[in-house]
């Protein structure tokens, strides 16, 4: 992938929050997801290093791609966790290579500095922060006027290293709007009401297909959840029938086998009985 390409630069999100435009962001794991994304006009698209490749990234057309690297633990790069800052900086170039936009990174502040000294665009993030949920538990976070300081010192830190942007997870729509307004990272919200730069949700939450909690900000566009258990049925249900035919003989009919002339056949048994 070419630097070269019609999808949108960091400098053209960079200049949608300028012009005060709404970003639309949506988290997807599969080239279905990510297609339909390019196909709706979506701006934005978070992709985990784990699921974007080649294919993610033709899938997603011309959708600015954030990729997620993976934290510590919660993943690997090359067959082992990312440790070091030089494990970072392999990864990021790794996914720019198949055309990354920019590179999500909730690792330590050093590890993103070494990120945007090598001029790699870095997605921090601030309030509600997953992987690092052992210390807050599942919860609002900045409700406090302490708690919401801690917020914009963490804000102001990352403007400070370099970052160009951030997630602003399940923080307080007024605190969200100061720390927005005030920042020259694009902030990408989730649960951070309507004054962060982007609207981010996951295709799940949209789709209705989710299994797992659902968020407060999530909303179901369309409940795909009962149509995509019926087709899984009806998988299920094929892959039987197919398993049962098997066994019994049933199949292949006369119809999926090739055929043979007898005089062939009969040529070919001559030949291998000499």
């Amino acid at each position: 992938m070419g630097m070269y390409h019609n999808r949108p630069h960091v400098a053209d999100i960079r200049a949608m929050k300028a012009r005060g435009e709404k970003i639309a962001m949506l988290y997807v794991t599969t080239h279905d997801e990510a297609a339909a994304a390019a196909a709706a006009g979506i701006h934005m698209l978070s992709i985990e290093g784990r699921f974007f490749d080649a294919e993610m990234r033709e899938a997603a057309g011309d959708c600015f791609v954030q990729v997620g690297l993976p934290y510590g633990g919660w993943g690997s790069f090359a067959g082992r966790p990312l440790a070091t800052a030089e494990d970072y900086l392999r990864a990021a170039y790794h996914y720019a290579a198949l055309g990354g936009d920019a590179y999500y990174c909730s690792a330590s502040y050093d590890i993103q500095k070494t990120l945007c000294d090598n001029h790699i665009p870095v997605v921090g993030h601030i309030g509600l922060i997953p992987s690092y949920i052992t210390w807050t538990g599942w919860r609002a976070v900045g409700k406090t006027a302490d708690e919401a300081l801690a917020l914009w010192r963490h804000t102001k830190k990352l403007e400070e290293i370099g970052v160009f942007a951030a997630e602003l997870e399940v923080v307080p729509d007024r605190v969200a709007k100061v720390l927005t307004e005030n920042s020259s990272l694009v902030m990408l919200g989730m649960g951070a009401g309507r004054h962060a730069d982007a609207q981010y949700l996951f295709t799940e939450d949209v789709c209705g297909y989710g299994k797992n909690h659902k968020p407060r900000h999530g909303k179901v566009y369309r409940s795909l959840g009962p149509e995509l258990e019926r087709i899984q049925a009806d998988r299920i249900a094929a892959f039987r029938e197919f398993r049962a035919e098997v066994t019994s003989g049933a199949y292949p009919e006369p119809s999926h086998v090739v055929s043979v002339a007898d005089a062939e056949l009969a040529a070919f048994l001559k030949a291998t009985e000499g």
